[in-house]
């Protein structure tokens, strides 16, 4: 039926033998051919709509695309907007979606498939529970004092937050059920900065305690703490390695990586490196592991294999994070908008590899006016690529492997960007030779399927139909939304007087009697946050006073409690609030360049 979650399986298996053909990157689209209640089909077949699709071409996106993924930004003022990549790199910039926090977030999370991420809000108390199906928040859920990482166990089936509390019984982690979105437990670690750490098994749960020089040991099963170990005066990073089925402590001051066995629960070893040491990733396969030193300048490689530094290699003034593709580790650095890339084959071959560089943006992330913990650097699915934030300049870039710079750059509408993060919508290989997903069907109609390889070359269509959900009200927002204004350079220090036209987009006719409608407005990147309620001078037309009191640009959005429009659900308007000068100087250059 319209609007249920659906499994769409493929099982492909060898003509010859039967057998279930593996490793396969499938493509495949579902497309309205007939909506319900039509006579005929849309004009275009499966062989042509599929053609468009694949040149990506703008305006010609099937309604569900099973290869796709979605870009999630961070931003400072408490936004996270969506893009759709395929659509940005063909060359036209297009914003899917924006999702507004209570409050501006430090940190974030998903689960393996991609449909849930959990982000931290410190200065609310809360995690915000984000769906990536509709790119909503489905719950605020209260989350401790001061909540700031946030990581899934690998069994999924608790969220660990990080309680930065400056209170010994408040500073810890509280363990959230992803199924039920309840907090099932507080436990305190010690003071200080918490990161969390799992066993691949999530029989144990790692928190360290940056003040206390400690390492807590928790029991999953048990939600007890068992053991608290001595690492160092100060336990910055921790990663655990699939390989050795260890735990490694970076410590920042002592420059010195303890490697923990959970079975112990004891300091095996210690590995000397040297004071500054920060991030501590090791890559997909456990072996390498990677740890930034800021004051050398350099990354120490950890082989895992023999509990030793493999490599120390130079990179980036000042490195502060590490990410990874399959085939290189990538290092963001503070002082330098260049990224370094180190070849991991190269360190499987025990060679020492050269470091490549290539810039994302032309400001250095410390030019920012703030940073984040979370990844800057994310992987592209499915491609030889990754995603880069540039936080000195609001922008995400585009870098393929193998290229000298970015292919594309994602402008993010003036908001700073703090992290990013991919929703992938891709099949993915469920057990051998069958490849699936879960979409949703949003319309009533006969659904085209399209399934699409390169090698064999396949193009195989059929159709399924899904019934009218009579539960689901019609696919309109309740209300549309028409501002007023002549231009957006306005005078600073001023009470603009904003008016705007509210309708009903079923019917076009004027939406009268309004008596809770709010704007909520804030100066980039996210201060002087004020809300005002606006008032009806006539029918359908509704005015609010905005005080724009300094210099800077704004963003203003519009709610409707009694019609379930919250702030993000139509169109926001941007400000330029300028001196009266410069409010002349700007609209004469604007009539010039007319």
């Amino acid at each position: 039926m319209q609007g249920d979650n659906v499994e769409v399986t493929f099982r492909i298996t060898d003509e010859t033998t039967g057998e279930p053909v593996t490793g396969l990157f499938p493509g495949a689209w579902m497309d309205v051919a007939k909506p319900w209640g039509a006579d005929t089909d849309l004009s275009m077949s499966c062989k042509e709509r599929v053609g468009l699709y694949l040149q990506g071409s703008v305006g010609m996106d099937p309604l569900i695309d099973l290869n796709s993924y979605y870009l999630l930004v961070l931003n400072l003022d408490g936004t996270i907007l969506v893009f759709d990549p395929l659509v940005n790199i063909a060359g036209s910039t297009m914003l899917y979606a924006q999702i507004n926090l209570e409050r501006p977030g430090a940190d974030w999370a998903k689960t393996g498939d991609d449909k849930l991420f959990f982000v931290s809000m410190p200065r609310a108390d809360q995690v915000a529970v984000i769906d990536t199906e509709v790119f909503k928040i489905r719950a605020n859920i209260d989350a401790g004092v001061h909540p700031v990482r946030v990581a899934v166990q690998p069994d999924e089936r608790y969220l660990w937050v990080g309680n930065d509390s400056r209170e010994p019984a408040e500073s810890g982690v509280t363990v959230i059920d992803i199924a039920t979105s309840n907090a099932v437990a507080h436990i305190p670690t010690g003071a200080g900065h918490h990161e969390i750490a799992f066993s691949d098994d999530s029989f144990y749960a790692f928190v360290s305690n940056r003040k206390s020089g400690t390492v807590t040991v928790i029991d999953v099963q048990k939600l007890e703490k068992v053991a608290d170990l001595e690492t160092g005066p100060q336990p910055i990073s921790m990663a655990f390695s699939s390989l050795s089925k260890s735990l490694y402590v970076a410590d920042g001051s002592e420059g010195v990586i303890s490697v923990i066995d959970p079975r112990s629960r004891m300091v095996a070893t210690r590995i000397k490196a040297m004071p500054g040491l920060g991030s501590l990733r090791f890559e997909a396969k456990g072996r390498w592991g990677f740890v930034v030193n800021s004051e050398q300048d350099a990354v120490h490689v950890i082989d895992a294999s023999a509990d030793r530094i493999a490599q120390e290699i130079q990179v980036g003034t000042q490195p502060y994070q590490v990410a990874f593709s399959r085939s290189f580790a990538y290092v963001r650095s503070l002082a330098t908008e260049r990224v370094s890339m180190i070849n991991l084959e190269e360190l499987e071959k025990g060679r020492k590899p050269p470091v490549v560089t290539f810039p994302a943006g032309d400001t250095a992330p410390k030019e920012a006016p703030e940073l984040n913990l979370a990844d800057v650097i994310v992987e592209a699915p499915g491609e030889a690529a990754v995603l880069v934030a540039s936080p000195g300049d609001s922008t995400v870039y585009y870098y393929m492997e193998g290229m000298n710079a970015p292919m594309g750059a994602f402008r993010n509408y003036g908001h700073r960007p703090l992290a990013v993060g991919v929703a992938d919508r891709a099949l993915r290989e469920e057990e051998t030779g069958v490849y699936g997903a879960t979409v949703n069907l949003p319309h009533a109609g006969t659904y085209e399927v399209a399934l699409v390889m390169d090698s064999p070359q396949i193009l195989h269509c059929f159709r399924v139909a899904a019934r009218p959900n009579p539960q689901i009200a019609a696919d309109f927002k309740p209300l549309a939304v028409e501002y007023l204004l002549e231009k957006k350079i306005v005078p600073a220090g001023e009470m603009l007087a904003l008016r705007f036209l509210l309708t009903d987009p079923a019917n076009g006719r004027l939406r009268s009697g309004l008596k809770d409608v709010r704007l909520l407005f804030y100066r980039a990147p996210v201060f002087d946050r004020t809300e005002v309620v606006a008032t009806e001078v006539s029918e359908g037309l509704y005015e609010a006073v905005l005080p724009l009191r300094r210099v800077g640009a704004y963003f203003v959005y519009l709610s409707s409690p009694s019609l379930k429009v919250s702030y993000g659900d139509l169109p926001f308007l941007t400000l330029r609030a300028l001196k009266q000068k410069q409010e002349s100087d700007a609209a004469r250059t604007k009539g010039t360049e007319g």
